[in-house]
């Protein structure tokens, strides 16, 4: 900013009546007397006696985020410093970490350490986080609100950066490349996809967020799995250069997580070279933007799982739902759609088997962007508390909201340090091993952290007030995570199925010879 002329505030006081009107925010001095009939809140706001002529700091932060502050259209308002002064209120750079008390992860405060994450996540957290600030987090925020896809432009960039491939944890498919300049890919490990997880769903856009790409993190394993050659190669190749997109077609009106009850049918063909899909699936996240559909039929003998391409008999219908329809969340008809035989995933009537050996890593996903999501509502509260004034006070000196921020935070902590107990034993175990050991330690995480997440919600907007239940200004993320919070609790097993899940894995190793 070019250097500003300097007033003082005795100058500013005599500019305080309609048609004249300047105020100070955080050391400058806007001129408002045009803006004022603009002002979506009346000029009566900005003409009143607290605020024309006078130091309207408080009286700002108590209206309105920082980030209006930064908008061109507010900063060409601008015309002159109060003679002395500087601004106290920093801008937050692309990169930065939070200095908010809670507001990240305690491996990311240099006071503590960690067992757990070393240089090459540090390095890999650094480059997610300018870049998902940089990139990301702008289309996030303006297709949550428009209910369009990514842009083309972002999903190209994830491309290029190998985001796609990162998004699907640890392999082979990861060999020889350098990830952001950060980590070999034969070093990445689920603590890597952990900060990959985690920085992205700092975009706080849930609807946008569950559509970039979601959709490829649980339909795609299946095919990189269990689909033959050339078939793997080719849709891995243009899913991963983000030519096309792809979605998990599991669910339906019929079942939900009892997958076994699905109607979806598979029926040889007459000439024994394709098979016959018919049948509907329902809340298919990222389906209205499909190329491919990893999708789960019922045949004669069981479960068998397909890739069925966007093609003729292929029909989706966008479902509005409680977020963006920047997810993409579909409503799909299958009518009599011919696929080749070589398009089957794993063996016929094995398909069960391919649809549960993912579901441990997507619930463990939903685990890390629920902590994260969390997180960042507690920093919410955290910075909401400190700068509104009632009674004379800042909100965080009524013991009620300390008490509440108390709860928040015990809650926050807990989910981390469990999800980074789970992903250690990740790091040690094979996908076999983890099948046994962990399916169930997850299971109770997800229910856990999407609880905590509902009571973490519902505290948030008591906090805000009314202005956690609006959806623009101050308390916008807090009413898009009461909002949509419960999205978690529903998507890869509801709570009370993984609750029973955990529990009944547990006593199959209750031992016989234990009595109380």
């Amino acid at each position: 900013m070019a250097t500003l002329k300097s007033l003082t505030r005795d100058e500013v006081a005599k500019h305080n009546t309609a048609g004249d009107v300047w105020v100070i925010i955080d050391s400058l001095v806007f001129d408002l007397s045009k803006f004022a009939r603009l002002h979506p809140g009346g000029a009566g706001v900005i003409l009143d006696k607290d605020v024309a002529g006078k130091d309207a700091t408080t009286v700002f932060f108590g209206l309105h985020r920082h980030e209006v502050l930064t908008k061109p259209q507010y900063r060409r308002l601008i015309v002159g410093q109060i003679e002395g002064e500087k601004e106290k209120i920093r801008t937050p750079q692309p990169g930065d970490l939070s200095r908010v008390p809670y507001g990240e992860p305690t491996w990311l405060n240099p006071a503590y350490h960690t067992p757990y994450f070393n240089e090459s996540h540090r390095k890999l957290q650094k480059a997610m986080r300018t870049y998902v600030d940089s990139v990301i987090f702008p289309d996030a925020q303006a297709c949550e609100v428009s209910g369009k896809k990514a842009s083309d432009a972002v999903l190209k960039s994830m491309a290029e950066n190998n985001l796609n491939k990162m998004r699907l944890g640890p392999g082979k498919h990861l060999h020889g490349l350098t990830l952001f300049d950060s980590v070999k890919g034969e070093d990445y490990d689920y603590f890597h996809e952990l900060i990959v997880t985690q920085e992205i769903t700092r975009t706080m856009a849930r609807g946008y967020g569950d559509g970039l790409n979601s959709g490829m993190v649980i339909g795609l394993p299946p095919v990189m799995n269990f689909a033959q050659e050339p078939l793997r190669s080719r849709v891995l190749q243009e899913v991963f250069s983000g030519e096309k997109v792809i979605s998990l077609a599991i669910t339906e009106a019929f079942a939900g997580s009892d997958v076994a009850g699905l109607h979806t049918t598979a029926v040889p063909s007459e000439d024994g070279k394709h098979w016959i899909i018919n049948g509907t699936k329902k809340w298919i996240t990222g389906g209205h933007f499909s190329d491919y559909f990893t999708v789960g039929c019922r045949t004669d003998g069981g479960l068998t799982v397909f890739l069925v391409p966007r093609g003729e008999g292929v029909e989706t219908k966008p479902i509005k739902t409680s977020y963006s329809p920047a997810a993409g969340t579909a409503y799909i008809t299958f009518d009599n759609v011919k696929v080749p035989n070589e398009n089957m995933l794993g063996p016929e009537n094995g398909g069960l088997f391919v649809i549960l050996s993912n579901f441990n890593h997507e619930r463990w996903i939903m685990c890390c962007a629920t902590a994260r999501t969390c997180r960042a509502i507690v920093q919410e509260c955290m910075l909401w508390c400190a700068q509104r004034k009632v009674f004379g006070k800042p909100l965080l000196a009524q013991p009620v909201i300390r008490n509440k921020l108390a709860f928040m935070i015990s809650k926050v902590e807990a989910m981390q340090a469990w999800l980074e107990q789970v992903t250690f034993q990740m790091t040690k175990m094979n996908y076999k091993q983890q099948s046994k050991h962990l399916a169930g330690q997850i299971a109770f995480l997800k229910m856990m952290s999407t609880r905590y997440a509902t009571e973490i919600a519902d505290d948030a907007v008591q906090i805000l007030g009314g202005r956690g239940l609006t959806q623009s200004g101050m308390g916008k993320y807090v009413e898009q995570f009461q909002r949509t919070n419960k999205f978690d609790a529903i998507l890869g097993g509801a709570e009370e199925v993984l609750g029973d899940l955990g529990v009944r894995q547990a006593m199959r190793s209750m031992p016989k010879d234990q009595r109380l």
